[in-house]
């Protein structure tokens, strides 16, 4: 996987340098930081195709850095963490974290994980079409395929590029059910094991930037027992 820049974020130097080796050995380009004030600057110095982030971190932890990331930017975040409880593993995602990897961890999971959510990114990034057969339309939601872009009455909305890959699965199949574990399998291309906290995260952060009550959401609707569909 040549040309990629994975940025790692850890204030552990042998972690850092542990990771460093194992994408390397990929053809991945490694630029490191040891917080999250480092990190910021260096994504103003590098073009970073995906970031490995720490939570626990000296200065700026991994979750305030992920808020002010997802400011600017909505590239990958596989966010690090010693602590396994899934409480911990929602708040990764509910700031806008892509994935979540707990410590100590395989490097061959942590290497697939990367390769996965590179390809994502690229597939976001370079999908060609013709803009005027990409654009979809439904109930105030135009989802614009060639620009991957959301807008909801004309406004734009900023997705990260899971919560965009679910959003376009659920528009170009309005009125479908999808269950919770074929939503993991299409966005994630992994089997969906226990999916349900992570799909739910998403969903819930999507419906706080599509719907004006996301209690009592308009788009994004659940089907109890079985899964989610965007109403037709």
């Amino acid at each position: 996987m040549n040309n990629y820049n994975v940025l790692v974020v850890d204030d552990e130097k042998e972690i850092r340098d542990a990771i460093e080796i194992y994408l390397r050995n990929e053809g991945i380009t490694v630029i490191k930081a040891k917080d999250g004030i480092e990190a910021l600057e260096k994504l103003m110095e590098h073009d970073i195709h995906l970031i490995i982030l720490d939570i626990m971190m000296p200065r700026l932890d991994g979750i305030a850095a992920t808020f002010k990331i997802r400011e600017q930017k909505n590239i990958p975040i596989i966010m690090l963490s010693a602590k396994s409880e899934d409480t911990d593993k929602i708040l990764g995602l509910q700031v806008g974290a892509d994935d979540y990897v707990t410590k100590p961890f395989n490097p061959l999971e942590l290497i697939a994980r990367v390769k996965s959510q590179l390809r994502r990114y690229v597939m976001l990034g370079t999908y060609e079409g013709a803009r005027g057969d990409q654009l979809v339309h439904l109930n105030g939601l135009t989802l614009d395929r060639s620009a991957k872009e959301l807008t909801v009455n004309g406004e734009p909305v900023k997705l990260t590029p899971i919560e965009y890959k679910i959003v376009e699965l659920l528009m170009t199949n309005a009125g479908r059910v999808f269950s919770i574990q074929e939503i993991y399998e299409r966005v994630w291309k992994e089997p969906g094991y226990n999916a349900e906290n992570t799909v739910a995260v998403h969903i819930r952060k999507i419906r706080e930037k599509i719907e004006i009550d996301p209690k009592n959401p308009r788009y994004l609707k659940v089907v109890w027992g079985i899964g989610y569909k965007m109403e037709k």
